[in-house]
């Protein structure tokens, strides 16, 4: 149940911006580590054994924090609510589906230089040239990979071990996108984050994979070609968790994704997945919002089942 209410309390409050945020508190406990640890490392395997020690620490610590913090609230026979909201809080689909709407309200209007913008705030790759088509992509290519790390793997890992094992989760998944990059400063250092975040992700990305068609069928969208896509196309994507999502969004919309992307002025490619039956337009971010949503209804509804089953 307390899955379902954090679900609930994601989608009626989000974020306030009047309450702290954990994963500020890991972001700072990340950098701070990575001032500490970095410097010590004068060799790539110091380095990968720095990133190793960060890693670990930062989970840990979040881990027994929010164990602790629940322990402090349930004394005050508060501990329920504090599970619900430390939960809800690693949930991401009203913050996705807000910056979709915004995204698709300036293209509307074609303030293309405001959709740069407001692309640039949700996605790592360059965005100060990129035309209406590339800005639709960006956009739906990056709610369809959250859809796996900002909603269905909080859901999984809160249903596996509550609060607690849902925000280590979310620490993983900022230590991946704070130091989970293959450049000079991050190649060693961050191969830990991103190895463990690809890990965590593996059985959260193939439940999307197998929810994903049936989101799309019940839209009357193409589950066919969702099925289709994430069998062909997703083992094509760099990462083994995120190309089931992008490719699964793409099948069902019937439209391509992927292509070359720019991150601070170096092209790299990306696999195309899907296939290129119509044009991307605004009702496509709608549609993807729409998948985003389905998903995670059809998440909670199983994880609700499985505990009834498990409890039978």
């Amino acid at each position: 149940m307390s899955i379902l209410l954090a679900y609930l309390v994601d989608l009626v409050v989000g974020d306030p911006p009047f309450l702290p945020h954990p994963v500020v508190g890991m972001g700072h406990l990340i950098s701070w580590g990575e001032k500490l640890l970095y410097p010590w490392g004068k060799t790539p395997g110091r380095l990968r054994l720095a990133g190793i020690i960060l890693a670990a620490g930062v989970i840990a610590i979040t881990y027994w924090a929010s164990y602790v913090l629940l322990r402090i609230f349930a004394a005050f026979h508060l501990g329920a609510i504090m599970e619900i909201w430390l939960i809800s809080t690693t949930i991401s689909a009203r913050g996705l589906a807000r910056e979709a709407g915004k995204i698709k309200r300036l293209l509307v209007r074609d303030d293309l230089e405001g959709a740069r913008m407001a692309v640039g705030q949700i996605v790592g790759r360059d965005t100060a040239q990129l035309d209406r088509r590339e800005l639709l992509r960006a956009t739906i290519e990056t709610v369809a990979e959250n859809m796996v790390d900002g909603v269905v793997a909080p859901l999984f890992y809160g249903f596996l071990g509550g609060a607690p094992l849902a925000m280590a989760y979310r620490a993983a998944n900022t230590l991946d996108s704070m130091v989970g990059y293959k450049n000079h400063r991050y190649r060693h250092f961050g191969w830990a984050a991103a190895r463990f975040d690809d890990l965590v992700n593996y059985l959260p990305a193939r439940l999307t994979g197998l929810l994903l068609p049936i989101a799309a069928w019940s839209l009357r969208l193409d589950g066919k070609g969702a099925w289709g896509a994430i069998l062909t196309d997703a083992r094509t994507h760099p990462s083994p968790n995120s190309g089931i999502s992008e490719a699964g969004v793409a099948g069902a919309l019937g439209i391509q994704l992927g292509g070359v992307n720019y991150y601070g002025g170096i092209p790299s490619f990306r696999p195309y997945m899907g296939k290129d039956l119509w044009p991307m337009e605004t009702d496509s971010l709608d549609k993807t919002v729409a998948l985003l949503f389905r998903v995670a209804g059809l998440v909670v509804f199983s994880l609700l089942l499985a505990r009834r089953w498990v409890t039978w």
